[in-house]
């Protein structure tokens, strides 16, 4: 592949192998950007890059980690840090417990919060001051409307969720003034390969999205400057309500007393 140049936008995109990763590799790259591909796998990414190139003569570099590693966590933080021409970050990289809490044991739980979590975090910080030079400077971050849905029974991955969720909304508040757009997705059933690694049939799945459809849905979205992006939602005004609702609240949580249900 040709080295990347500076005369088109750049994203690196994580989870880039297969699935939601893969599609928007392939919608960013008919949209003229060159693409910085990260996954575990290298020979997966190498195929979707040549194709890609193909098809789209834009610049591709593939860059094999697997975020819940350190070492290589490290290798893609300095590879954000000596590429600052890298105009869009989009975290994709995620997976879900291939069972409930009461049979997942503590290593598999804090793999998947390293990967639904930290790596979220640390790469959102590291590409920071490079996003900022851009003026169209932007973070798509996946997360998913487990995030609002505790009665569904996904604790650990809802809750990863959920914080890709508030960490978005925070940094929107903190970024917003300084010029960096940032965009929460919020997926539901969509088909790909997490299922199968989660082992769930996905054909057993009600309303179950093909990707395409997500990844279209999501920048439009992101066209649109939304800061939260929910492709299934057919009726957009129950999320505004229920956003309404929740900055409604604020003011009754600065409080120097209890609720007076509490003081009786």
């Amino acid at each position: 592949m040709a080295p990347l140049t500076h005369s088109k936008p750049v994203a690196l995109i994580t989870g880039a192998s297969s699935g939601i990763g893969a599609t928007y590799a392939d919608r960013l790259a008919k949209r003229g950007y060159d693409l910085v591909l990260v996954a575990r796998d290298g020979k997966r990414m190498q195929a979707l890059a040549a194709q890609l190139h193909a098809a789209t003569a834009v610049a591709i570099e593939v860059l094999p980690a697997d975020l819940t590693h350190h070492d290589d966590l490290l290798r893609v933080e300095d590879y954000l840090r000596s590429h600052p021409e890298i105009s869009l970050l989009v975290n994709n990289a995620g997976a879900s417990l291939p069972g409930g809490f009461d049979t997942s044991d503590a290593e598999t739980i804090d793999h998947l919060i390293r990967l639904n979590v930290t790596s979220v975090a640390r790469l959102s910080r590291v590409a920071l001051d490079g996003l900022l030079q851009h003026p169209n400077g932007a973070i798509i971050n996946i997360a998913s409307v487990m995030a609002l849905a505790p009665e569904l029974r996904s604790a650990v991955y809802s809750a990863t969720k959920a914080f890709v969720l508030t960490f978005t909304q925070t940094l929107q508040c903190e970024l917003e003034e300084r010029g960096l757009y940032l965009q929460a997705v919020l997926p539901a059933a969509t088909r790909t390969e997490i299922w199968e690694k989660s082992g769930r049939n996905p054909d057993d799945l009600q309303g179950l999205m093909e990707v395409g459809d997500l990844v279209d849905a999501a920048l439009v979205g992101f066209d649109r400057k939304e800061k939260i992006t929910i492709p299934p939602l057919h009726n957009e005004k129950q999320w505004d309500d229920y956003d309404a609702l929740r900055v409604a609240m604020l003011p009754g949580f600065m409080q120097s007393q209890p609720g007076e249900r509490y003081t009786r």
